[in-house]
Protein backbone atom coordinates (compact mmCIF):
# COMPACT_ATOMS: atom_id res chain seq x y z
CA UNK A 1 0.00 0.00 0.00
CA UNK A 2 1.14 3.55 -0.76
CA UNK A 3 2.88 5.22 2.18
CA UNK A 4 0.41 8.14 2.24
CA UNK A 5 -2.59 5.84 2.04
CA UNK A 6 -1.28 3.67 4.87
CA UNK A 7 -0.70 6.75 7.01
CA UNK A 8 -4.26 7.92 6.31
CA UNK A 9 -5.70 4.53 7.27
CA UNK A 10 -3.68 4.47 10.48
CA UNK A 11 -4.87 7.97 11.41
CA UNK A 12 -8.49 7.01 10.83
CA UNK A 13 -8.11 4.05 13.19
CA UNK A 14 -6.30 6.08 15.84
CA UNK A 15 -8.89 8.89 15.83
CA UNK A 16 -11.89 8.25 18.11
CA UNK A 17 -15.35 8.09 16.50
CA UNK A 18 -18.00 6.32 18.59
CA UNK A 19 -21.44 6.59 17.00
CA UNK A 20 -22.76 10.11 17.53
CA UNK A 21 -19.25 11.50 18.15
CA UNK A 22 -17.68 11.18 14.70
CA UNK A 23 -16.51 14.78 14.30
CA UNK A 24 -12.76 14.25 14.86
CA UNK A 25 -12.48 11.40 12.34
CA UNK A 26 -14.62 13.25 9.79
CA UNK A 27 -12.18 16.15 9.92
CA UNK A 28 -9.35 13.72 9.17
CA UNK A 29 -11.36 12.25 6.26
CA UNK A 30 -12.24 15.63 4.77
CA UNK A 31 -8.70 16.99 5.01
CA UNK A 32 -7.36 14.00 3.12
CA UNK A 33 -10.18 13.65 0.57
CA UNK A 34 -10.85 17.30 -0.31
CA UNK A 35 -7.80 17.79 -2.60
CA UNK A 36 -9.07 15.00 -4.88
CA UNK A 37 -12.71 16.17 -5.08
CA UNK A 38 -14.52 18.93 -6.92
CA UNK A 39 -16.31 19.83 -3.68
CA UNK A 40 -16.86 18.62 -0.13
CA UNK A 41 -19.54 19.30 2.46
CA UNK A 42 -20.93 18.11 5.76
CA UNK A 43 -24.67 17.62 6.28
CA UNK A 44 -26.73 18.22 9.41
CA UNK A 45 -26.11 14.69 10.74
CA UNK A 46 -22.34 14.91 10.28
CA UNK A 47 -22.01 12.82 7.11
CA UNK A 48 -18.94 13.98 5.16
CA UNK A 49 -19.51 14.06 1.40
CA UNK A 50 -16.96 14.46 -1.42
CA UNK A 51 -18.23 14.97 -4.97
CA UNK A 52 -16.60 14.37 -8.35
CA UNK A 53 -18.13 15.46 -11.68
CA UNK A 54 -21.32 16.80 -10.07
CA UNK A 55 -23.21 17.24 -13.37
CA UNK A 56 -22.48 13.71 -14.62
CA UNK A 57 -24.81 10.75 -14.94
CA UNK A 58 -25.59 8.28 -13.55
CA UNK A 59 -25.37 9.56 -9.96
CA UNK A 60 -23.33 7.11 -7.87
CA UNK A 61 -23.17 7.15 -4.09
CA UNK A 62 -20.41 5.34 -2.20
CA UNK A 63 -20.93 4.89 1.54
CA UNK A 64 -18.44 3.74 4.15
CA UNK A 65 -19.38 4.44 7.75
CA UNK A 66 -16.79 6.02 10.01
CA UNK A 67 -18.39 5.34 13.39
CA UNK A 68 -17.02 2.72 15.75
CA UNK A 69 -18.40 0.91 18.78
CA UNK A 70 -17.56 2.38 22.17
CA UNK A 71 -19.04 3.46 25.49
CA UNK A 72 -20.58 6.48 27.22
CA UNK A 73 -20.27 7.82 30.78
CA UNK A 74 -23.61 7.32 32.55
CA UNK A 75 -22.91 8.00 36.22
CA UNK A 76 -20.15 9.11 38.60
CA UNK A 77 -20.12 7.57 42.08
CA UNK A 78 -19.27 9.47 45.26
CA UNK A 79 -15.88 7.72 45.17
CA UNK A 80 -15.18 8.94 41.62
CA UNK A 81 -15.76 5.68 39.74
CA UNK A 82 -17.54 5.88 36.38
CA UNK A 83 -20.49 3.74 35.35
CA UNK A 84 -20.91 3.41 31.60
CA UNK A 85 -23.04 1.94 28.83
CA UNK A 86 -22.21 0.47 25.44
CA UNK A 87 -22.47 2.40 22.17
CA UNK A 88 -23.24 -0.24 19.54
CA UNK A 89 -22.91 -4.00 19.83
CA UNK A 90 -20.10 -4.95 22.22
CA UNK A 91 -19.46 -8.37 23.75
CA UNK A 92 -19.43 -7.60 27.47
CA UNK A 93 -16.93 -10.42 28.11
CA UNK A 94 -14.25 -8.41 26.25
CA UNK A 95 -14.63 -5.40 28.52
CA UNK A 96 -13.26 -6.08 32.04
CA UNK A 97 -9.60 -5.31 32.74
CA UNK A 98 -9.14 -3.16 29.62
CA UNK A 99 -7.56 0.28 29.23
CA UNK A 100 -9.82 3.02 27.87
CA UNK A 101 -9.82 6.70 27.01
CA UNK A 102 -12.65 8.99 28.04
CA UNK A 103 -12.89 11.74 25.40
CA UNK A 104 -13.76 14.87 27.34
CA UNK A 105 -14.04 18.48 26.21
CA UNK A 106 -10.60 19.11 27.73
CA UNK A 107 -8.94 16.13 26.04
CA UNK A 108 -8.59 12.36 26.53
CA UNK A 109 -8.62 11.02 30.09
CA UNK A 110 -7.09 7.54 30.61
CA UNK A 111 -8.89 4.96 32.68
CA UNK A 112 -9.08 1.25 33.38
CA UNK A 113 -12.12 -1.00 33.59
CA UNK A 114 -11.68 -2.65 36.96
CA UNK A 115 -12.09 -6.31 37.84
CA UNK A 116 -11.92 -8.21 41.13
CA UNK A 117 -8.73 -10.36 41.32
CA UNK A 118 -9.17 -14.06 40.63
CA UNK A 119 -7.88 -14.81 44.15
CA UNK A 120 -10.95 -13.12 45.66
CA UNK A 121 -13.58 -14.57 43.36
CA UNK A 122 -15.87 -17.33 44.58
CA UNK A 123 -14.64 -20.51 42.82
CA UNK A 124 -18.17 -21.94 42.83
CA UNK A 125 -19.63 -19.06 40.79
CA UNK A 126 -16.57 -17.85 38.85
CA UNK A 127 -17.32 -19.86 35.71
CA UNK A 128 -21.04 -19.10 35.66
CA UNK A 129 -21.07 -15.49 36.82
CA UNK A 130 -23.14 -13.34 34.47
CA UNK A 131 -21.64 -9.95 33.63
CA UNK A 132 -23.93 -6.91 33.66
CA UNK A 133 -23.06 -3.43 32.42
CA UNK A 134 -24.24 -1.80 35.64
CA UNK A 135 -21.77 -3.92 37.63
CA UNK A 136 -18.73 -2.67 35.70
CA UNK A 137 -16.81 0.51 36.45
CA UNK A 138 -13.99 2.71 35.15
CA UNK A 139 -11.22 3.88 37.48
CA UNK A 140 -9.56 7.16 36.40
CA UNK A 141 -7.44 7.48 39.53
CA UNK A 142 -9.34 10.21 41.38
CA UNK A 143 -10.50 10.14 45.00
CA UNK A 144 -14.08 11.41 44.68
CA UNK A 145 -16.84 12.65 42.38
CA UNK A 146 -15.73 16.27 42.62
CA UNK A 147 -12.29 15.44 41.26
CA UNK A 148 -13.78 13.30 38.51
CA UNK A 149 -16.17 16.07 37.42
CA UNK A 150 -13.21 18.40 36.89
CA UNK A 151 -12.00 16.00 34.17
CA UNK A 152 -15.05 14.43 32.56
CA UNK A 153 -18.79 15.02 32.03
CA UNK A 154 -21.83 12.78 31.83
CA UNK A 155 -22.30 11.62 28.23
CA UNK A 156 -18.60 11.73 27.33
CA UNK A 157 -17.72 8.99 24.80
CA UNK A 158 -15.19 6.27 25.61
CA UNK A 159 -13.01 4.02 23.43
CA UNK A 160 -10.57 1.21 23.95
CA UNK A 161 -6.95 2.36 23.66
CA UNK A 162 -6.01 -0.24 21.01
CA UNK A 163 -4.68 1.38 17.82
CA UNK A 164 -3.33 0.41 14.41
CA UNK A 165 -0.46 -2.03 13.96
CA UNK A 166 0.88 -4.46 11.38
CA UNK A 167 0.96 -8.23 11.58
CA UNK A 168 2.94 -10.51 9.27
CA UNK A 169 2.62 -10.07 5.52
CA UNK A 170 -0.18 -7.73 4.45
CA UNK A 171 -2.33 -8.14 7.56
CA UNK A 172 -3.13 -5.28 9.90
CA UNK A 173 -4.92 -5.10 13.24
CA UNK A 174 -6.82 -2.22 14.76
CA UNK A 175 -9.82 -0.95 16.66
CA UNK A 176 -12.72 0.06 14.45
CA UNK A 177 -11.80 -1.35 11.05
CA UNK A 178 -15.58 -1.82 11.10
CA UNK A 179 -15.92 0.46 9.33
CA UNK A 180 -13.21 3.11 9.18
CA UNK A 181 -11.87 0.77 6.54
CA UNK A 182 -14.97 1.63 4.46
CA UNK A 183 -14.40 5.37 4.88
CA UNK A 184 -10.82 4.77 3.78
CA UNK A 185 -11.88 2.88 0.64
CA UNK A 186 -14.38 5.49 -0.56
CA UNK A 187 -11.72 8.19 -0.11
CA UNK A 188 -9.27 6.05 -2.08
CA UNK A 189 -11.84 5.74 -4.89
CA UNK A 190 -12.04 9.53 -5.10
CA UNK A 191 -8.24 9.67 -5.25
CA UNK A 192 -8.09 7.07 -8.02
CA UNK A 193 -10.80 8.76 -10.10
CA UNK A 194 -9.79 12.40 -9.69
CA UNK A 195 -7.59 12.43 -12.82
CA UNK A 196 -9.72 10.11 -14.96
CA UNK A 197 -12.42 11.12 -17.40
CA UNK A 198 -15.64 9.69 -16.00
CA UNK A 199 -19.21 10.13 -17.13
CA UNK A 200 -20.79 9.36 -13.77
CA UNK A 201 -21.28 11.81 -10.91
CA UNK A 202 -19.63 10.39 -7.80
CA UNK A 203 -20.71 11.19 -4.24
CA UNK A 204 -18.39 9.52 -1.75
CA UNK A 205 -19.81 9.59 1.76
CA UNK A 206 -18.18 8.86 5.09
CA UNK A 207 -21.43 8.06 6.88
CA UNK A 208 -22.25 8.31 10.58
CA UNK A 209 -24.24 6.30 13.13
CA UNK A 210 -24.32 3.04 11.17
CA UNK A 211 -23.83 1.04 14.36
CA UNK A 212 -27.03 2.56 15.78
CA UNK A 213 -29.28 1.70 12.85
CA UNK A 214 -27.77 2.86 9.51
CA UNK A 215 -28.86 6.40 10.31
CA UNK A 216 -26.31 8.48 8.39
CA UNK A 217 -26.68 6.51 5.17
CA UNK A 218 -30.45 6.93 5.27
CA UNK A 219 -30.36 10.72 5.42
CA UNK A 220 -27.38 11.24 3.10
CA UNK A 221 -28.86 8.96 0.44
CA UNK A 222 -32.11 10.92 0.57
CA UNK A 223 -30.19 14.15 -0.01
CA UNK A 224 -27.96 12.80 -2.78
CA UNK A 225 -30.78 10.90 -4.57
CA UNK A 226 -28.41 8.49 -6.36
CA UNK A 227 -29.17 6.14 -9.24
CA UNK A 228 -26.62 3.65 -7.89
CA UNK A 229 -25.62 3.29 -4.24
CA UNK A 230 -22.76 1.05 -3.10
CA UNK A 231 -21.99 0.46 0.55
CA UNK A 232 -18.44 -0.47 1.55
CA UNK A 233 -18.21 -2.42 4.79
CA UNK A 234 -16.57 -5.39 6.45
CA UNK A 235 -17.89 -8.93 6.39
CA UNK A 236 -17.16 -12.03 8.46
CA UNK A 237 -14.00 -13.85 7.48
CA UNK A 238 -14.30 -17.59 8.07
CA UNK A 239 -10.63 -18.54 7.81
CA UNK A 240 -9.92 -18.93 11.52
CA UNK A 241 -10.80 -21.48 14.23
CA UNK A 242 -14.42 -22.02 15.32
CA UNK A 243 -15.94 -20.25 12.30
CA UNK A 244 -18.58 -22.35 10.53
CA UNK A 245 -18.32 -21.97 6.75
CA UNK A 246 -21.76 -23.54 6.40
CA UNK A 247 -23.11 -20.58 8.35
CA UNK A 248 -21.13 -17.62 7.00
CA UNK A 249 -19.61 -18.93 3.76
CA UNK A 250 -16.00 -19.47 2.72
CA UNK A 251 -14.50 -15.98 3.02
CA UNK A 252 -10.75 -15.53 3.35
CA UNK A 253 -8.44 -12.61 4.03
CA UNK A 254 -6.28 -11.74 1.04
CA UNK A 255 -8.59 -13.31 -1.54
CA UNK A 256 -10.12 -10.03 -2.63
CA UNK A 257 -13.16 -7.87 -1.91
CA UNK A 258 -16.48 -9.60 -1.31
CA UNK A 259 -19.40 -8.79 -3.62
CA UNK A 260 -22.80 -9.44 -2.03
CA UNK A 261 -25.58 -11.10 -4.01
CA UNK A 262 -29.23 -11.25 -2.97
CA UNK A 263 -32.42 -9.29 -2.34
CA UNK A 264 -30.60 -6.18 -1.14
CA UNK A 265 -28.49 -6.06 -4.30
CA UNK A 266 -29.44 -4.83 -7.76
CA UNK A 267 -28.69 -7.70 -10.19
CA UNK A 268 -27.26 -5.44 -12.89
CA UNK A 269 -24.91 -3.70 -10.47
CA UNK A 270 -23.81 -7.09 -9.12
CA UNK A 271 -23.11 -8.34 -12.65
CA UNK A 272 -21.28 -5.14 -13.49
CA UNK A 273 -19.02 -5.45 -10.45
CA UNK A 274 -18.22 -9.09 -11.22
CA UNK A 275 -17.53 -8.37 -14.90
CA UNK A 276 -15.29 -5.45 -13.92
CA UNK A 277 -13.33 -7.62 -11.49
CA UNK A 278 -12.81 -10.25 -14.15
CA UNK A 279 -11.84 -7.74 -16.86
CA UNK A 280 -9.33 -5.99 -14.58
CA UNK A 281 -8.08 -9.27 -13.07
CA UNK A 282 -9.03 -8.15 -9.58
CA UNK A 283 -9.55 -11.08 -7.18
CA UNK A 284 -13.03 -11.18 -5.66
CA UNK A 285 -15.30 -13.34 -3.54
CA UNK A 286 -19.11 -13.65 -3.53
CA UNK A 287 -21.28 -13.51 -0.43
CA UNK A 288 -24.81 -14.93 -0.82
CA UNK A 289 -27.06 -12.58 1.18
CA UNK A 290 -30.66 -13.81 1.21
CA UNK A 291 -31.95 -10.97 3.41
CA UNK A 292 -31.25 -7.31 4.01
CA UNK A 293 -27.51 -7.09 4.58
CA UNK A 294 -27.57 -5.08 7.80
CA UNK A 295 -25.26 -2.51 6.21
CA UNK A 296 -25.75 0.95 4.73
CA UNK A 297 -26.86 -0.82 1.53
CA UNK A 298 -30.13 -1.76 3.25
CA UNK A 299 -31.34 1.82 3.66
CA UNK A 300 -29.76 3.12 0.45
CA UNK A 301 -31.79 0.60 -1.56
CA UNK A 302 -35.05 1.90 -0.05
CA UNK A 303 -34.37 5.61 -0.50
CA UNK A 304 -37.10 7.65 -2.20
CA UNK A 305 -38.48 5.49 -5.05
CA UNK A 306 -35.59 3.02 -4.85
CA UNK A 307 -31.87 2.87 -5.64
CA UNK A 308 -29.83 0.26 -7.51
CA UNK A 309 -27.87 -0.87 -4.46
CA UNK A 310 -24.80 -3.02 -3.96
CA UNK A 311 -22.42 -4.02 -1.20
CA UNK A 312 -18.67 -4.49 -1.53
CA UNK A 313 -17.07 -5.78 1.65
CA UNK A 314 -13.62 -6.59 3.00
CA UNK A 315 -13.10 -9.77 5.05
CA UNK A 316 -12.59 -9.05 8.74
CA UNK A 317 -11.51 -11.39 11.53
CA UNK A 318 -12.69 -10.81 15.13
CA UNK A 319 -15.39 -8.24 14.28
CA UNK A 320 -16.50 -5.84 17.03
CA UNK A 321 -13.42 -6.49 19.13
CA UNK A 322 -10.39 -4.23 19.70
CA UNK A 323 -8.30 -6.57 17.50
CA UNK A 324 -10.16 -6.58 14.19
CA UNK A 325 -7.84 -7.99 11.54
CA UNK A 326 -7.89 -7.32 7.78
CA UNK A 327 -5.64 -7.67 4.75
CA UNK A 328 -4.39 -4.42 3.24
CA UNK A 329 -4.41 -5.93 -0.24
CA UNK A 330 -8.17 -6.44 0.05
CA UNK A 331 -8.61 -2.71 0.73
CA UNK A 332 -6.52 -1.80 -2.31
CA UNK A 333 -8.44 -4.19 -4.53
CA UNK A 334 -11.80 -2.96 -3.24
CA UNK A 335 -10.85 0.61 -4.20
CA UNK A 336 -9.56 -0.54 -7.60
CA UNK A 337 -12.77 -2.49 -8.27
CA UNK A 338 -15.07 0.40 -7.39
CA UNK A 339 -13.05 2.93 -9.38
CA UNK A 340 -13.01 0.72 -12.46
CA UNK A 341 -16.74 -0.02 -12.17
CA UNK A 342 -17.60 3.68 -11.93
CA UNK A 343 -15.31 4.43 -14.87
CA UNK A 344 -17.30 1.93 -16.95
CA UNK A 345 -20.68 3.58 -16.35
CA UNK A 346 -22.38 5.49 -19.17
CA UNK A 347 -25.14 8.13 -19.26
CA UNK A 348 -28.59 6.61 -19.63
CA UNK A 349 -27.44 3.24 -18.34
CA UNK A 350 -30.40 1.09 -17.28
CA UNK A 351 -30.53 -0.61 -13.89
CA UNK A 352 -34.08 -1.96 -14.10
CA UNK A 353 -33.49 -5.62 -13.17
CA UNK A 354 -35.61 -7.27 -15.88
CA UNK A 355 -38.05 -6.61 -18.73
CA UNK A 356 -35.67 -4.53 -20.86
CA UNK A 357 -32.95 -5.60 -23.23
Amino acid sequence: MRKESLSFLSKLVETPSPSGFEGPVQEVWLKRTAPFAHSTRVDVHGNAIATLNPEGTPRVMLAGHCDEIGFMVKYISEEGYLSFAAIGGIDIHLVPARRVLIHSAEGPVPGVIGKKPIHLQDPATRATQKLEWHNLWIDIGVENRKEAEKLISLGDPITFTDGFSRLEGSLAVGRGFDDKMGSFVVSEVVRLLCDRKIKASVHAVSTVQEELGLRGAKTSAYGIDPDVGIAVDVTFASDYPEMDKKQVGDIKLGKGPVIARGANINPKVFTGLVETARAKKIPYQVDPSPRATGTDASVIQLTRSGVAAALVSVPNRYMHTPVETICLKDLENAARLLAAFIESLKPGQDFIPFGKK
